[in-house]
């Protein structure tokens, strides 16, 4: 996602937003490789080796309704999350990541964050107010690849 937001979208959130709600209204079996679109070939090759697959909306969805003339929007929440390990909310500033069998809440992990950072599986990591649980990327040399800019640091008087 980071990949995408940074590369493929340019930083439009509203882009990014369209493409993975509106383009696939019933959602994804995958998001794929081509989200990375854009992206330096020698990035994508470190994100994902030979390992290119195109993303999949969802398909065999069918919905059932008896007696409702309209069928009823799934609505994930804390009981009814059917499996779903995961859940992400796109704002302005970054991804808040969700641990559905656990929160109902997750940090947000900003936007300019290197997409080549290790993010921990762990659900029990990512609570709310606790720092995102992820390691730096490897450190590479000048000629390597380089990233979106970093958001600008706020400047502080020099302590005495």
């Amino acid at each position: 996602m980071l990949g995408a937001h940074q590369y493929r979208f340019g930083g439009d959130l509203d882009a990014l937003c369209r493409h993975l709600i509106d383009e696939a209204p019933d959602g994804w079996s995958q998001l794929g490789t081509d989200l990375l679109d854009g992206a330096l070939e020698p990035l994508r090759a470190e994100l994902v080796g030979s390992d290119e697959h195109p993303s999949r909306k969802l398909d065999n969805v069918h919905v059932i309704t008896v007696g409702a003339a309209e069928p009823e929007p799934w609505t994930v929440t804390e009981k009814s999350h059917r499996g779903l390990d995961w859940g992400y909310v796109l704002h302005p500033h970054g991804i808040e990541v969700i641990p559905l069998d656990a929160e109902d809440r997750g940090p947000i992990l900003a936007w300019d964050t290197d997409p080549r950072a290790r993010f921990s599986n762990s659900t029990h990591r990512w609570r709310p107010g606790h720092p995102v649980p992820a390691t730096l990327p490897p450190r590479t040399t000048a000629s390597t690849i380089t990233t979106a800019p970093a958001a600008p640091t706020t400047r502080t008087a020099p302590r005495r």
